[in-house]
């Protein structure tokens, strides 16, 4: 059984949810890097750990908001009166995060550890509800994966506004002071991002329960999700699947300074430019899952990424049309793989209430949130710490040649072999489409039981259809 198609506005609505996230975690994935080493001044290395040692702790509060989001009882549901909720704290932990204190560089680094770790925590309280409302505002594969298709062509266009935006305001702002810039430039993204959180809790609602309510702790809802044996499979491959693209993003302020030689209003189009090639891949992803069933499309998606995403390292990096071309066409291949994992994250959440008889969908999004920030932070800490091992110095006017051939490295080669991973976990999945409509039926049967049952009991009388469908 199958619910109504989604609205237009509330698949925009949905997006704007994410666009909120990204209009910071943008900024994270684009800037943080060469921010932290650039402008606020800290060592490579250190910029590593500072994004590593943050995700310990993630270890414990994504699944405690996870089990929190499942057990929030409120008029607007479970998880969509968080976006509400955490949406001021977030915004403003992201300002505070690229602010630049005039403090001794000691106390800097004790700043930043702080700063990081609270912007880290109201992501996790706001953006785990988020995702998870991703899996209970239809049941039907093809609208996820629509709504998901929605959901990153809004992203796109909350990356395209800062990346075209956030270096020109920074340079704007503040002048020949980054530090002010930065700040100002952020606290802009921020005001953008709190009024697109407040248009998604406004437009979207909550419609899939579950099929069997039940009222566990939350150690046994732990022991529950960890015998969905393709949860334990998807959370690997949202690690591999986050870590190329992050890796190309963080490296590419590197890449069109040193290695391009170019300028700062050329990086600005170069990566607008990348994120115009990512929408067009957001959109494609509903087109070729029509067709074909999405673990196919994923895994050919990540093999031609592997291809072209190498070959990207043999070119010449002074040919720039080429190289803007061909940055275009890669991004349009990256972005295709993004709508169908979040839909499969979904289809994961089904197949568990099917497998064991229970629906934990905050603490199953909370461990793919856990493993898509852990592999935010390992392929970060990587690209800190190879840029420390090439030897890269953020103050030099010249950059060696074994620090530009590290950043060349960062930008394809390393990629490369991440989509080549991530391709091989992607086999290991088997929620296939025949194995969902399967699911569907089977939980659809469940639920009217469940009605029939709880009627029963209350003595009621229960209307049966010509189908032999409770109503």
């Amino acid at each position: 059984m199958k619910t109504a198609a989604l609205s237009f506005k509330e698949k925009l609505g949905y997006g704007m949810g994410d666009a909120g996230c990204n209009m910071i975690g943008g900024a994270i994935m684009l800037f943080l890097n060469y921010f932290y080493t650039d402008v606020f001044g800290l060592a490579p290395a250190l910029v590593g750990i500072l994004l590593l040692s943050v995700r310990v702790l993630d270890a414990v509060s994504d699944p405690i908001m996870g089990a929190i989001a499942d057990r929030t009882q409120s008029r607007w549901g479970r998880f969509r009166p968080w976006l509400l909720w955490v949406s001021v704290p977030y915004v403003l932990f992201s300002v505070l995060m690229f602010t630049t204190p005039d403090w001794s560089y000691e106390n800097k680094v004790i700043y930043a550890f702080v700063t990081y770790f609270l912007m880290s925590l109201a992501y996790t309280a706001i953006n785990i509800p988020y995702c998870s409302l991703g899996g209970v505002i239809t049941n039907d594969p093809g609208e996820r994966v629509s709504c998901q298709s929605y959901r990153f062509v809004m992203v796109g266009i909350a990356t395209l506004i800062l990346s075209l935006s956030l270096l020109p305001l920074a340079e704007w702002f503040g002048g020949d002071d980054k530090a002010r810039g930065y700040q100002m430039a952020m606290g802009v993204m921020a005001v953008i991002g709190l009024f697109m959180f407040l248009f998604c809790f406004a437009t979207v609602r909550e419609r899939i329960t579950p099929a069997v309510p039940t009222n566990d702790d939350m150690k046994s809802d732990l022991k529950a999700v960890w015998k969905n044996d393709q949860w334990v499979r998807i959370l690997l491959l949202t690690f591999c699947n986050v870590c190329p693209g992050f890796i190309r993003m963080a490296a590419t302020m590197y890449y069109v300074t040193w290695v391009m030689q170019q300028s700062t209003a050329f990086a600005t189009l170069f990566i607008s430019l990348g994120v115009v090639g990512m929408m067009i891949g957001s959109t494609l992803a509903k087109l070729l899952t029509d067709r074909w069933c999405k673990l196919k499309v994923f895994f050919w998606t990540n093999i031609v990424l592997a291809i072209f995403s190498t070959g990207f390292y043999f070119l010449d990096p002074h040919a720039t049309l080429l190289v803007v071309i061909a940055y275009f066409v890669l991004n349009i291949f990256h972005q295709i793989p993004s709508p169908l994992h979040w839909s499969l994250m979904a289809d994961v959440d089904d197949y568990g209430e099917w497998k064991t008889g229970k629906r934990i969908t905050g603490i199953s999004f909370s461990g793919n949130l856990f493993f898509l920030k852990v592999g935010l932070a390992v392929a970060g800490a990587m690209v800190g710490f190879l840029l420390s091992l090439y030897g890269y110095d953020a103050g030099a006017k010249q950059q060696s040649a074994t620090a530009v051939n590290g950043i060349v490295l960062l930008f394809t080669v390393i990629p490369g072999v991440g989509y080549l991973i991530t391709a091989g976990v992607v086999r290991l999945l088997k929620v296939d489409r025949q194995l969902m409509q399967t699911i569907q039926i089977d939980l659809a049967k469940r639920r009217e039981n469940y009605r029939e049952l709880n009627a029963y009991q209350e003595g009621k009388s229960v209307d049966i259809n010509p189908e032999g469908v409770a109503r």
